[in-house]
């Protein structure tokens, strides 16, 4: 496994970035791996990090060279992979279309939305269904797992309101008004919705929470959307709270579901 880190001058993020790439580009022919798919063209697995994290693998390294994908892990910092409303914020931008852009001319990756896949955990899974969401030509599928689907519960906090997480400045930084939060693109139900209207395919989704996790509701209530919208999707309970030993477990099974068919 080829081990690479890049960087980078961001135009959205308006600074020098770096990102991690994991290649299954280097077998070893004494102990040779199990390869479904060799010769294959590479898949491309963009992996995203949670609040608080930084970029990082959580998927067992047997996987890319098992299914033949390669793993890009940008940092989102806390930005919530969305757009902020100050300069420098625009972490949407940069993951859904200037990191694939990037990745597409200098390693020749995630050429086509059928070879480019992405997920995350916490704000990363809210990341990922988002991104896929709002750039569905770059992203053919999205697995969230316990994924921070906060939109309805931070709508219409105030100056001075604050959450065990984060306070209302913070939120309005990463989320804009909060008045609105809910009728905006910042809000995955949003993203559906517009590309039902216009009949566009959407990315393949694929969800995944613990029972004993704190953001069980919030899935719920996005996968019973989905449910009501008609959306094919993917969605797994099973007994688990928010940390990587869920994660762990369910990013093989996600690996599996994308890039072992």
């Amino acid at each position: 496994m080829a081990h690479l880190q890049v960087e980078y001058y961001s135009n959205c993020l308006i600074r020098p970035v770096q990102f991690k790439v994991l290649l299954p580009n280097d077998p070893n022919n004494q102990w040779p791996p199990e390869q479904k798919f060799k010769g294959r063209p590479m898949k491309t697995l963009f992996l995203l990090h949670g609040y608080t994290g930084a970029a990082g693998n959580w998927v067992p390294e047997r996987l890319p060279a098992l299914y033949n994908f390669a793993v890009v892990m940008p940092s989102g910092e806390n930005g919530f992979w969305i757009d902020g409303i100050s300069t420098g914020h625009r972490y949407d931008a940069f993951l859904g279309v200037e990191l694939v852009d990037y990745v597409r001319k200098t390693f020749h990756l995630a050429l086509t939305p059928e070879d480019t896949c992405v997920m995350g955990m916490s704000m990363g899974g809210y990341g990922a269904l988002h991104v896929a969401l709002a750039h569905p030509d770059h992203f053919g599928a999205a697995a969230g797992l316990s994924s921070a689907l906060i939109v309805h519960g931070i709508a219409h906090m105030k100056p001075g309101d604050e959450n065990p997480v984060a306070n209302y400045e913070y939120y309005r930084e990463c989320f804009g008004d909060l008045e609105t939060v809910e009728q905006s693109r910042n809000n995955p139900e949003v993203l559906v919705d517009e590309l039902l209207a216009a009949k566009k395919p959407l990315p393949k989704l694929f969800m995944a929470c613990g029972t004993e996790d704190f953001l069980l509701e919030p899935n719920r209530q996005f996968h019973a959307f989905l449910e009501q919208r008609g959306v094919e999707h993917q969605y797994f309970e099973s007994p688990g709270g928010h940390d990587m030993t869920f994660w762990t477990e369910y990013a093989e099974k996600m690996c599996t579901l994308m890039f072992g068919k």
